[in-house]
Formats: structure tokens, sequence, C-alpha cells
């Protein structure tokens, strides 16, 4: 199993402070709540959330305990790193950190995108794959212009890439599309990605219009769990 550093010990201190201040204050990342049958996912799960803490980068993610999602969330909490899960109240499990209950899923991703300057995918489920492909919907929309990463541990997302670049060959993506998406087989390449990664539109409007539109209806159900949780008590 590849060797991670422990984030008590004075070798990680002291690749923190060499380590340039990041253009981003918090990563939104999309993950199994199963940890997967090889090492390799759980190693880059451990590296990524070194990662954060080494950068001083808050964690957003589905607020999941378990596999993947229990390994990053626990990484960052156990480095002093901030963690926010945001979770369905229907799902509302052990917590790491920060815990905020929504009324579903549709309100879970967007609050976990409006909490994100940018977004990174481990290997993961039907889940991880709904939840990155909508973010890179709403990016080709220009409802955001955040950085979408993948982190291809070991491949797993090769046959993902491959698709997309046959939408793109076939006319069904254009081709400036395409770099929404960026992708890296380690950790430290693809935050560098994500640092250097610059948007090619503009989506002003309509991420305007998006986020007031989003803002009133977040509102009709944050008034719709309260008198949920108000029923139940």
């Amino acid at each position: 199993m590849k060797e991670i550093l422990d984030v008590n010990s004075g070798e990680f201190e002291k690749k923190m402070k060499v380590l340039k201040p990041s253009r981003f204050k918090r990563v939104c990342v999309f993950c199994g709540s199963s940890a997967g049958k090889r090492d390799c996912y759980r190693d880059a799960a451990l590296e990524l959330g070194q990662e954060l803490v080494s950068r001083n980068l808050g964690l957003v993610y589905g607020g999941g305990s378990v596999g993947l999602m229990g390994l990053v969330s626990q990484t960052v909490h156990n480095g002093g790193g901030h963690v926010l899960g945001i979770i369905p109240k229907t799902l509302m499990c052990k917590r790491v950190g920060e815990v905020r209950a929504v009324a579903d899923m549709h309100q879970r991703k967007a609050e976990m995108s409006r909490h994100s300057d940018c977004f990174i995918a481990l290997p993961g489920g039907y889940g991880t794959l709904e939840e990155l492909l909508e973010v890179i919907t709403w990016a080709q929309l220009g409802i955001h212009d955040k950085p979408v990463g993948l982190l291809n541990v070991d491949g797993y997302y090769n046959y993902l890439l491959t698709f997309i670049d046959k939408a793109v060959d076939d006319g069904f993506i254009r081709p400036s599309q395409r770099n929404i998406i960026v992708s890296a087989p380690n950790v430290k390449e693809l935050v560098q990605k994500l640092e250097d990664y610059e948007p090619g539109h503009d989506g002003t409007i309509a991420r305007a219009r998006w986020e007031v539109e989003q803002e009133e209806f977040n509102m009709s159900l944050q008034a719709e769990v309260a008198q949920g949780i108000s029923v139940g008590n």
C-alpha cells in the first residue's frame, strides 16, 4: 500500500509551510460511500484529504461517514480543516465536522456547489457520476465557471473520458467544452491543474439568473425542512 504522511508528523508540517496560497477556499469532493476493492482508491482519498489540509482548504462533501467519503472527511477533520457535509434529512447519519440538513438530493447538489470554489471527483458509482455530470452541465450552460477535476486513479475514469472524446468527435459536445473537465492520475497534479484552470466562456448573466432562482428555491425548501422537523418533534 502507498505510504501516506501522518498529518501530525513534522515532515507534514514542513510541507505545509512551503506551499503557495491557493486561489480556492473550499473544495467540493464527490466520491463513493464505498471504499472500493482496491487499496489505490483508499490511498487516493487519504492523499486528497491531506492535500486539502496542507493547502488550508475546507472540504464540502455529501455528508457520509463511510467509504471514500468517510476517509476524506475524517482526514481533513483530523488535520484541523473545516468539513461541511450536506445531506438530505432522510439520510442523516454519523457526523464528521459541520453537517447541514437539506430537503432532498436536488438541494444537496445546489448547496454543495454554492459553498465550493471547485470540484473533484474521486472514484465512485452512480451517485458520484450523477453529481459530476450535473456540475459539468452547469458549467456548459454558463451557470458557473468553477473548475471540475477528475482524479483518475489508476485509469478508473479512462472509459468516461473516452466517451466524452467520442461525443466531441460525433458532434454532441463542442470541442471548447471538452476543456470543462481536467483530469490527472494523482492528487498533486490534479490540484495544480485546477489552480491553473481558466474558464473558456463568460457565464455571468446565466449564473446571476440561476443564483436568484436557486436562492428563492432554497428558501422554500428550507421552510419545508423546518416544517418537517417541527412535525417530527
